[in-house]
């Protein structure tokens, strides 16, 4: 590298940290990971089919996988929410027009809380 060329090249999604001047450095980090060598051949396999550097498939893997991790959570969450709302609503439907079931209906939910699921 010559004095006056940019330290990368390679565009990044937030805005480096300016030096000397207009050129930037990276606010990318160095990570070092170990997969088997057959991941690595079809990591490889698919850089050089979509014209890519290996890091670059590699990256985008770990964006993808972390934004579908977030999805998952979000739809987690969105269950146990519709989950809770139906608890509720089933609880106070008991308690308004079948007030003599409720308490047989908590202690069968606890015998199977035990039974399927080792708690109570």
């Amino acid at each position: 590298m010559r004095v006056g060329e940019p330290l990368e090249t390679t565009p990044t999604k937030s805005p480096p940290a300016p030096l000397l001047g207009s050129w930037f450095l990276s606010t990318k980090t160095h990570c070092t990971v170990r997969i088997p060598r057959d991941l690595r051949d079809q990591v490889d396999a698919v850089a050089a089919r979509q014209n890519r550097s290996t890091s670059d498939v590699i990256r985008l893997a770990i964006e993808q996988f972390v934004a579908g991790a977030k999805r998952a959570d979000d739809s987690q969450l969105r269950h146990m929410r519709v989950t809770e709302y139906r608890q509720i609503a089933l609880d106070a439907i008991i308690r308004e027009n079948h007030p003599e079931l409720r308490d047989h209906l908590i202690a069968q939910t606890d015998l199977r809380m035990e039974q399927y699921h080792g708690t109570r």
